[in-house]
């Protein structure tokens, strides 16, 4: 197992110089790989409920910061040298699909080959209307057509493609990416629509620990999701074990042991030795990498939990 670290570009991290220090020290510790959040605008008022907090209110509302996510991982690529980077995630309906291949595309040689594409379909409705994208209620169906529009950008030397939101023909995209034969796709979401993409169109499954509605904040949960995506890929005559699996813990460690009344220690609380034991408990339940938020709210606090994790964790694994 190896893990990494996902940024939100908000707060102290729209700093040039702030971004710089976190990607190069992460690399210097020994994460694999450095995970950028993806918006591109914020409306004021919004309506849809954020799956991913207990009290549905997405964190970046307070001050409607974020960077183009492909963007920033093209300027990562300069400062860093092996750190993998990755889309965590990129919404998929946001951009034209000619356009987020060769975004990425770019991004990938210009880092060597180090980019992997996290995907997935978006949820903030308001998002959606003011970029002009297809339907929101489409989302799902232009998230795949998308994704196969980039495997044929990258991989065909005459790239042709005829959907209902894409088409092109007989048109020359070069280079191809220095990964082969495409930039991984690891797809987000913990939904059975979510699995069935990974298994048609992924490289991997990439879930979140805290759906409120499909919770995998446990190695058990985690243990049946993974399961469950398994049988999926039976099912479409797929080998599971060719299924990579991220899961994204969405709160960095604590160290000291917190659990709700009743409840087991959470995961990554505790001692160095919790977090062990943590790590092992996910790697058998079938993930391979874990990403961590270990954002806090300035640049030192965050350096510190990421040096304290690396040197107590990571080091030992």
């Amino acid at each position: 197992m190896d893990f990494g670290i996902h940024l939100g570009t908000r707060g102290c991290f729209v700093a040039r110089e702030n971004v710089v220090t976190i990607a190069q020290r992460a690399e210097a510790l020994g994460y694999a790989y450095l995970g950028v959040a993806d918006h591109l605008v914020v409306p004021p008022k919004h309506g849809d409920r954020y799956a991913y907090t207990t009290d549905g209110v997405w964190p970046g509302w307070a001050t409607g910061e974020c960077f183009d996510a492909i963007a920033t991982l093209a300027f990562l690529a300069g400062c860093t040298q092996r750190i993998k980077l990755l889309t965590s995630v990129v919404v998929v309906p946001y951009r034209p699909a000619v356009l987020a291949a060769k975004l990425l595309l770019t991004a990938d040689v210009l880092s060597g080959g180090r980019v992997i594409a996290g995907v997935g379909s978006g949820w903030m409705r308001e998002e959606f209307a003011a970029l002009g994208t297809p339907p929101f209620e489409d989302r799902g169906a232009v998230t795949d057509e998308y994704v196969r529009a980039w495997k044929a950008l990258w991989t065909q030397q005459r790239p042709a493609f005829r959907g209902k939101y894409t088409n092109f023909d007989n048109v020359v995209f070069a280079p191809k990416p220095a990964s082969e034969p495409h930039p991984p796709i690891w797809v987000g979401g913990e939904s059975a629509a979510a699995m069935r993409r990974a298994v048609q169109l992924g490289d991997g499954w990439y879930p979140v620990s805290n759906n409120q509605s499909v919770r995998l904040d446990t190695p058990d949960r985690l243990q049946a999701g993974v399961a469950t995506l398994h049988r999926a890929a039976e099912q479409a005559r797929r080998d599971p074990a060719s299924l990579d699996i991220g899961y994204l813990w969405f709160g960095p460690p604590v160290f000291h042991p917190e659990r709700a009344p009743g409840a087991p220690r959470q995961l990554f609380s505790g001692s160095s030795a919790d977090m062990l034991e943590d790590a092992a408990a996910l790697e058998e339940a079938g993930a391979r990498h874990v990403i961590l938020y270990l954002q806090r709210s300035t640049l030192e606090e965050t350096l510190e939990v990421m040096q304290r994790f690396a040197e107590e964790v990571i080091c030992t694994v």
